[in-house]
């Protein structure tokens, strides 16, 4: 029996269990248009229920032993490696993922929730020296109930790592998964989590929009939200948060740059200039935007780049296409606009700026004016834009030029050189001859700028410092003696 082959959490919320709504969220296969089912569909009026189910349910689950809430993370991991390629499927249906990008998906959760594991046995504090006498110890202590509001684009991933090492750490979570992957952004994470022995509560799952997660922003009893989309959202939850002086964790949007070198072989750097702008039809936050490729090659780099753009199947993944659709029809649009005023701004666009439907073609605009809009602001789709720079310096001068800072890929073989580089550029990551899609659950993750405020997810530090409180505790003997 598959994951997702009872129908009770059709036409349902995860809210005390599987709920049924008369108002329900239509799950859209993004390459076809075909209604695959219906999910319930919460309201801002669910927030304050589940917020104080969960609140109760998470004192029984922080009082469990170490072990046991690790336990629960390495079944969910082990739900996660077993029904992978049932989660492909929906990620592909319902996310418009490639075929790579779907089976990425149970092995990330499933990496995460073992990552998540192993914070659960973490020194519980460490004993302070004291000038009294006294023992005087910290300790970390779960915060209560973590909000996650999750985006669209990699459902399991940018949830699991936050969701994950919440539980893990004895929190209860409320999560908000985004409406149009409200299936393998969420009712899957309801179904594994039930079917690994979480306690009745611990998770609440609320598919809604945006008046759903401007409740849980709101409520006085979630202390943490972790939130993953865009900048102008991120800005939003952090001015909401910040009236009740709560934390926030935000991973938010990116243009990152793609810095190619004179000295490295043209071929192999357009294929991973390739994959770092065409992976999921470029609707990843890491995706490279700016490729800033040194005078000398710039011609033979973006015709490298143009001929591999051109050659990639468009279509349906789940029948072998390389770039499958946009998630909706207001995405799509938005990428067509910022490709149409480039090339009104003078960018030459060599092969792509066309669509048919959903299915965006891949891209490259050369040469591209550095006020081109799809240079200069995030494209969120398969778009490339490259600028030819002259010396290390200019070349450090436009990759820096961003309001963004999440990730950074620089090809050179003078690591050296690559090193020196980074130094000068503002960014949470950097990937040296490589591109700029990279993640993995054991390292800290984070943008810098309008890309996020550092790194919030990610390594058991990151971890501790997002979910936990730390306590200072002193201790005298009694009466005195």
């Amino acid at each position: 029996m598959g994951l997702m082959d009872a129908a009770d959490w059709q036409h349902a919320i995860f809210l005390n269990g599987w709920t049924r709504r008369e108002a329900t969220i239509p799950v859209i296969e993004k390459a076809t248009g075909a209604i695959l089912t219906h999910v319930g569909q919460a309201s801002a009026a669910d927030v304050d229920q589940a917020v104080r189910l969960a609140a109760e349910a998470q004192r029984a689950w922080a009082a469990k032993s170490y072990h046991e809430r690790a336990a629960v993370m390495h079944r969910a991991a082990d739900l996660f490696e077993q029904y992978a390629p049932e989660l492909a499927q929906w990620a592909m249906q319902e996310a418009g993922a490639n075929r790579m990008t779907g089976d990425r998906q149970g092995p990330a959760g499933a990496g995460e929730c073992r990552e998540a594991a192993s914070l659960a046995a973490m020194p519980y504090g460490e004993v302070l020296r004291s000038m009294q006498p006294r023992l005087s110890f910290s300790r970390r202590l779960p915060v209560g109930v973590v909000g996650v509001i999750a985006p669209f684009n990699a459902p399991v991933v940018l949830a699991i790592r936050a969701v994950a090492p919440a539980l893990a750490l004895g929190n209860a979570v409320v999560l908000k998964p985004d409406p149009r992957t409200a299936v393998i952004g969420g009712a899957v994470f309801a179904r594994i989590f039930e079917e690994a022995g979480l306690p009745a509560n611990v998770l609440q799952v609320l598919p809604g929009g945006a008046d759903v997660g401007a409740a849980l922003v709101d409520h006085p009893k979630v202390p943490v939200i972790a939130f993953t989309g865009s900048t102008r959202a991120g800005r939003a939850i952090a001015a909401a948060a910040a009236h009740r002086l709560k934390r926030v964790h935000l991973e938010l949007g990116g243009n990152s740059a793609f810095i190619v070198m004179d000295d490295v072989d043209i071929e192999w750097a357009a294929q991973l200039g390739a994959r770092g702008t065409f992976t999921h039809a470029g609707q990843i936050c890491m995706a490279s935007g700016r490729h800033l490729v040194h005078e000398s090659v710039a011609e033979a780099y973006a015709q490298a780049l143009a001929r591999i753009a051109g050659g990639m199947s468009v279509g349906d993944p789940t029948q072998g296409a390389e770039i499958g659709p946009i998630i909706d029809e207001g995405q799509r649009d938005q990428i067509d606009s910022l490709v149409r005023r480039s090339a009104d701004a003078g960018a030459e666009v060599l092969t792509g700026g066309t669509h048919e439907g959903l299915l965006y073609r891949p891209t490259v605009l050369f040469p591209t004016p550095t006020d081109a809009p799809a240079y200069a602001e995030e494209v969120f789709g398969p778009v490339a834009s490259i600028v030819p720079f002259a010396t290390d310096d200019e070349a450090a001068a436009l990759a820096a030029d961003s309001e963004y800072g999440l990730s950074l890929g620089i090809l050179t073989t003078d690591v050296t050189r690559a090193l020196a580089l980074a130094e000068r550029i503002p960014s949470g990551a950097v990937h040296i001859n490589d591109q700029t899609i990279n993640d993995e659950p054991n390292v800290p993750f984070g943008g810098v700028g309008d890309s996020g405020n550092g790194a919030r997810h990610g390594g058991h530090h990151a971890n501790l410092e997002a979910f936990t409180e730390l306590q200072w505790v002193t201790v005298r003997p009694p009466n005195g003696r």
